[in-house]
């Protein structure tokens, strides 16, 4: 008994040894443990003393070199998460986001996708609806009421109106001077530019007003119709003609936001100008 006491406190340092080594190689492993320390003796004859019931459990315990090792050198499924996490994309992880969010208004009882801000349902019923015969008897009775306004407005422009060069109305002058600066004895310009003045006045909503839209309309009205009457005598002007398309467009663009905006003062300029829409 003694004897066995005495071999196994001289064996006790190789089981605590062997756990330090635990993680080394199994090439340095073998070669720890192939010879007794003491005795010199093969490992077979020191192992049965060495895997007691404490070695054993310190040995399975995992060491910090283990944990370190795990850490530098990834095993492969730690490898394919990794890839797979790179692989999620910004553009694939708001498809997933937009999917998870469908699936969560399905959840609570609503649409898969969020409805426009004033939308109308196709099933409401129109209450305020008029019949084609109203609305008719309607536009004849706005069209009929703008006409007479703007013969009123063109009678009192009309009566204040001198057809004098350079804006010179309402300066007293003799006969022979106001024969000289009839409008008539002007160029063509001065024409064209007194006839815009005049139908920008029909439609302006104050004094000087040169930037509402029906002002706008008319002045590229009558631009326009001065460029048709000069591309009538001049018919290979391929700059011109492009100037024109170009003027078309602004038109239609104008008239397009009263239609929108203002739809009675649209009403007003289409009628008196005589657009075709």
């Amino acid at each position: 008994n003694n004897m066995t006491s005495a071999l196994t406190l001289l064996r006790l340092p190789l089981g605590r040894l062997l756990p330090r080594h635990a993680a080394a190689s199994q090439k340095s492993l073998r070669g720890l443990s192939s010879f007794d320390r003491t005795s010199l003796r093969p490992a077979s004859a020191a192992l049965p003393m060495a895997t007691s019931h404490h070695n054993m459990r310190t040995m399975l315990s995992p060491s910090p070199l283990s944990n370190v090792s795990s850490l530098l050198f990834p095993t492969q499924q730690q490898q394919q998460q990794q890839t797979r996490n790179k692989s999620m994309t910004k553009a694939k992880r708001r498809k997933r986001d937009k999917i998870i969010e469908r699936e969560q208004r399905v959840a609570r009882g609503l649409p898969a996708k969020p409805l426009p801000p004033k939308y109308i349902d196709k099933e409401t019923p129109v209450i305020n609806a008029l019949s084609r015969e109203d609305r008719d008897a309607e536009s004849t009775s706005f069209d009929v009421s703008a006409s007479q306004e703007m013969k009123t407005k063109i009678e009192t422009q009309a009566e204040m109106e001198e057809s004098i060069r350079f804006q010179f109305n309402g300066l007293v002058m003799s006969d022979r001077v106001r024969k000289l600066l009839d409008l008539t004895n002007g160029n063509q310009r001065e024409v064209v530019s007194s006839q815009k003045r005049r139908g920008m006045e029909l439609f302006q909503l104050r004094e000087g007003d040169t930037g509402s839209s029906a002002v706008q309309v008319v002045a590229l009205t009558t631009r326009i119709q001065q460029i048709q009457t000069h591309l009538a005598q001049h018919k290979k002007d391929k700059s011109g003609k492009r100037g024109l398309d170009a003027l078309y467009v602004r038109r239609r663009k104008v008239l397009d936001y009263m239609e929108r905006k203002d739809f009675e003062s649209y009403r007003k300029v289409v009628k008196s100008l005589g657009l075709v829409r």
